[in-house]
C-alpha cells in the first residue's frame, strides 16, 4: 500500500511538472514582428536568378523591402512609383530596393515585370520572411536604415516617387 502511495506521488509530481512546463512556454511572449526604432527582422532568400540576399550583407545601406504580388490589384497601382524612385537612385549604392514575392508564382511574377517594364529584383519568400515582417496583405513596405533599425513600415500601396519620400530617403541614407 505504502508503495502504491509513493508510486501516486511520483506521479503526480512529474504530471504537475510537465503542466509547468508547457504553462510557462505558451506564456512567453511571441517573437517581436517588424516594429520601427527596433532592429529588423533578419532574413537569407533567393531571388528568381538563384543569388542569395541575406539582409545581414547589406549594413550600411537603405534597404527598401516591397512585398507584393502580381495577383494584387493595389500593388499594381504602387509598382510604377517604385519603379521610378529605383530610376532615381540608380547608381547610387546606398540604397537597395528589393521586392519580396507575396504567395505568388515566380513564372507569373516575372511575365507580369515584363509586361509592365519593370525592373524589380525578385526575391523568393519561403513564407517565413512575411511571418517574420508580421505582414498580413500586400503591398506591405518596409524601410531599413544603415544600421539595420525599420525606420519607416507602410501598409498599403504608396507614392513612393513622392518628393517627400524621397528627401526622406535621402536624409536616411546621409546618416547610413
Amino acid at each position: 500500500m505504502k508503495s502504491k502511495a509513493l508510486i501516486l506521488a511520483a506521479l503526480l509530481i512529474c504530471g504537475l511538472a510537465v503542466v509547468a512546463f508547457f504553462l510557462k512556454t505558451s506564456d512567453s511572449p511571441p517573437p517581436p514582428k517588424a516594429t520601427i526604432g527596433l532592429p529588423a527582422p533578419p532574413f537569407e532568400l533567393k531571388d528568381t536568378e538563384g543569388r542569395t540576399w541575406k539582409l545581414s550583407d547589406l549594413k550600411g545601406k537603405v534597404v527598401f523591402i516591397n512585398f507584393w504580388a502580381s495577383w494584387c490589384t493595389t500593388c499594381d497601382l504602387e509598382n510604377p512609383s517604385i519603379q521610378n524612385l529605383m530610376n532615381v537612385y540608380r547608381g547610387n549604392d546606398k540604397l537597395v530596393v528589393l521586392s519580396i514575392l507575396f504567395k505568388d508564382d515566380p513564372q507569373k511574377a516575372l511575365d507580369y515585370l515584363r509586361r509592365k517594364g519593370l525592373a524589380f529584383t525578385v526575391i523568393l519568400d519561403n513564407g517565413r520572411a512575411a511571418s517574420d515582417y508580421g505582414v498580413t496583405g500586400v503591398p506591405e513596405t518596409y524601410i531599413i536604415d544603415g544600421k539595420g533599425i525599420l525606420a519607416h513600415k507602410a501598409i498599403g500601396p504608396s507614392q513612393w516617387d513622392s518628393p517627400e519620400v524621397i528627401s526622406n530617403l535621402k536624409k536616411l541614407m546621409s546618416e547610413s
